[in-house]
């Protein structure tokens, strides 16, 4: 596909997932607690379609770079109400862009590893507080944020399995099995588990995304 229109599908799409997000919380009335994950895990999903969209990432990684921008006057000016979070210190919207250019820009000669890469930042941090509010009933506490051992689970279980899933499902170098998927998945989601457990200030969108990037970058693929 011309790199272009993969440009324009991406730009398109971004911005369809953010509508049907501030629809949501027009029209149903959702909080942007919840319509921020929304945006967080529908965006997150395009990496599986990267592949297929360019021949190289220069254009996406320009994409994540005006996405920066536009979310950082999103947070300082409160644009998309959608995007919103009750903690101002909270500059994870600015992060995700950046974490997604770091990943593709490392791991675009091995789609497998990319995709896998920002699927604990996808999925996991994505579906964390969710469960955490609709489940959560053993708190603790880091720094001034409330946090919750079911909402820590919900980050594992999710995360393992969509990280597992890239591993076998994505075409590319290396190949892997399900089989073989299963270690490291299963050790990238311990590490971020514990490090989302611990991060502030929204900089978990990076410390997860980098110890990702590790772990996969030294694993011994065949």
């Amino acid at each position: 596909m011309n790199n272009w229109i993969g440009f324009l599908i991406c730009i398109v799409y971004i911005f369809g997932i953010i509508g049907a997000a501030e629809g949501l919380r027009r029209w149903r009335g959702y909080g942007s607690g919840f319509t921020r994950k929304v945006i967080h895990i529908g965006v997150g999903m395009l990496s599986w379609a990267l592949p297929f969209l360019f021949t190289e990432p220069t254009l996406f990684i320009v994409a994540c770079l005006g996405f920066m921008v536009i979310n950082l006057l999103d947070w300082r000016y409160g644009l998309i109400k959608s995007m919103a979070s009750s903690n101002r210190a909270n500059l994870g919207t600015v992060y995700f862009p950046l974490a997604a250019a770091v990943v593709v820009y490392i791991f675009w000669d091995t789609p497998p590893l990319m995709v896998a890469a920002l699927m604990p930042l996808t999925w996991g941090d994505g579906l964390a507080p969710v469960v955490g509010k609709l489940y959560g009933r053993r708190q603790y506490r880091v720094h001034n944020s409330i946090r919750t051992i079911e909402g820590s689970i919900g980050f594992f279980i999710a995360g393992f399995f969509f990280t597992w899933l890239a591993l076998w499902v994505m075409p590319g170098f290396p190949i892997v099995t399900p089989l073989q998927a299963f270690a490291p998945a299963l050790v990238i989601m311990l590490v971020t588990t514990l490090i989302e457990a611990f991060s502030i200030w929204g900089l978990d969108n990076l410390t997860i995304t980098a110890a990702a990037i590790l772990i996969l970058t030294v694993w011994p693929f065949d």
